[in-house]
């Protein structure tokens, strides 16, 4: 199978997937979005797959959305009526975030550099974290006037509590590394030239327990920790077509474009 955003190989049981867009950072786009959802739904019915690890090439893990593409849906001389566009991009973002949580095996995320928006949300998605000492979370959205999406609110609020939730999401300032293992986001930070090592161990050691067992498990949290996570993405959908066809969408856009601070008050 043929992929243009990813990379992905299996070797003794491991599934790696590797996000490989490192010219925008990783950015999620349909295209990177589509391949994670093909790559995982291989890994769910490849049965020599024991566990997969996550990662990216490049400066970044990943940057979240492409906001140039979002650019090109709102010409400036044009009022959007409909964001139909960003709806059908939504969605394919909320079926990485069901893939994860679906997919039988323990999923590991090793992140470096920068997971921002919702690619800080896949990360979180991801069963194990473990981060490079370089590593910041940033749930960006506030910062261009949207909503978390690939179940940010919902899944951030499983690791940390109501104050450094709303913290996270309404300033959307960055977490690095160390804060994130403080606040119970992550499993473990690492030297950056032992991030590769240091996830394939954990996978060798999830290899070595009864596979039945784990998928079971997964299973088990997945019910007690993500029961209304289709709700919540389902209202995320709704609530983030919504942000986008309004006014301080097309600001935040642009004052990232033009590198300025944006003027959601004008």
């Amino acid at each position: 199978m043929e992929y243009g955003k990813i990379k992905m190989s299996i070797e003794n049981g491991i599934a790696f997937i590797k996000l490989n867009s490192p010219e925008n950072f990783n950015a999620i786009t349909p295209e990177l979005s589509q391949d994670l959802i093909r790559a995982l739904e291989k890994c769910n019915t490849d049965h020599k797959v024991r566990v997969i690890i996550l990662s990216a090439e490049g400066k970044a893990f990943c940057s979240g959305g492409d906001l140039k593409t979002f650019s090109q849906y709102f010409p400036s001389d044009v009022k959007p009526d409909t964001t139909i566009e960003i709806g059908i991009d939504v969605r394919l973002v909320s079926n990485v975030a069901r893939h994860i949580r679906r997919v039988r095996v323990p999923v590991i995320c090793a992140i470096h550099g920068s997971a921002a928006g919702a690619g800080a949300n896949l990360a979180l998605m991801c069963d194990f974290k473990i981060a490079s000492e370089d590593a910041k979370f940033i749930e960006a959205f506030v910062n261009i006037g949207l909503v978390p999406d690939m179940g940010g609110t919902y899944v951030l609020s499983k690791h940390v509590g109501m104050a450094k939730l709303n913290e996270a999401i309404m300033l959307g300032e960055p977490i690095s590394a160390r804060d994130a293992l403080d606040f119970g986001m992550i499993n473990e930070v690492v030297p950056k030239e032992g991030l590769e090592n240091a996830a394939v161990a954990l996978a060798e050691k999830l290899i070595s327990k009864p596979a039945l067992a784990l998928e079971k498990m997964k299973r088990l949290v997945n019910q007690t920790l993500f029961d209304r996570l289709d709700a919540v993405l389902e209202t995320e959908e709704e609530y983030q077509v919504l942000c986008a066809g309004s006014a301080d969408f097309r600001e935040g856009i642009a004052a990232f474009l033009e590198k300025r601070k944006p003027d959601f008050n004008a």
